[in-house]
């Protein structure tokens, strides 16, 4: 029998949820109730074990669509990846949960889910795909408002500093399919959309496996992942926002303003990192 196309996937879950204003129950029994529930558990209990600290870099698959130079600053990072504060960790949580709601709706609007959190390898590298919907590799996120606007936009080739066009392409190479896309909740409004992404904005993913470990064993980092911008019209540039979030950024440019580094200035929109100041900003300067 063949399966329904990913793109009907959303218009099924609304079109269910929508008929609770009109009176209809929804179609869940007890066994799917039972099944998303089980499904809740392991994800909260795999959420509050903590894993043993390991300080050795390791390559999984859904790290290796990250840039390749912040790759080669984790793995020479002795302090590994950092302690995850409070409110980080709950924004953790009630992501996981989301995922499992989206799919028992998937489930109850009449589509195929399997696969879930099964064990692949691709070149070496292991990784846990969240499902199949429909026979097609599927991703599942929660996202905010902004980071839902790449998806539903589908401009994530343009901006996907997190490296999950490799993941995906990791997944389905293991898989066999070609057809994968991105299931995504707005955690803001609960608003979803199935983004099925063209097979050129996703990369080769042996070349891209191969061409990482090559470099990661380079004596010097890669090129830089993002070329700095214009900040202002006066010859100021600053970084991209994927660099603004890496933890080793003033290591990366360290070379930036003749050598002194990175400058951090404290705009009403957040900070902005120059890498270049011609004209002093009028704003506070951060040291």
């Amino acid at each position: 029998m063949s399966q329904k196309p990913l793109n009907t996937v959303v218009p099924d879950v609304y079109k269910l949820l929508e008929n609770l204003s009109e009176g209809e129950p929804l179609p869940i029994t007890e066994e799917a109730l039972d099944e998303t529930m089980a499904s809740m558990k392991e994800a909260i209990l795999h959420w509050a074990t903590p894993r043993k600290r390991d300080t050795n870099f390791t390559l999984r698959m859904s790290n290796v669509g990250k840039p390749q130079r912040q790759l080669w600053f984790e793995k020479r990072d002795e302090n590994g990846r950092g302690s995850v504060n409070g409110p980080t960790q709950i924004k953790f949580l009630y992501g996981h949960v989301l995922e499992e709601i989206v799919l028992m709706l998937v489930r109850m609007a009449g589509h195929s889910v399997t696969d879930e959190q099964k064990e692949v390898t691709v070149n070496g590298i292991v990784g846990h795909m969240d499902c199949k919907i429909n026979g097609q590799v599927v991703d599942v996120k929660s996202a905010s408002r902004f980071a839902f606007q790449k998806f539903q936009n589908g401009t994530l080739n343009a901006d996907d500093p997190f490296g999950y066009l490799g993941q995906l392409a990791g997944y389905e190479k293991a898989e066999g399919t070609d057809g994968g896309a991105f299931l995504v909740i707005n955690k803001e409004n609960g608003e979803l959309c199935m983004f099925e992404p063209d097979d050129l904005d996703k990369p080769n993913i042996d070349t891209t496996i191969n061409s990482l470990k090559s470099n990661l064993e380079l004596d010097t980092p890669p090129e830089l992942c993002y070329t700095p911008l214009p900040d202002g019209k006066k010859g100021n540039m600053r970084l991209p926002k994927g660099c603004s979030w890496c933890k080793y950024k003033h290591e990366c440019h360290k070379d930036a303003n003749d050598g002194a580094g990175l400058r951090t200035f404290k705009y009403s929109t957040g900070y902005a990192y120059l890498t270049k100041v011609v004209a002093e900003p009028k704003v506070e300067e951060v040291l």
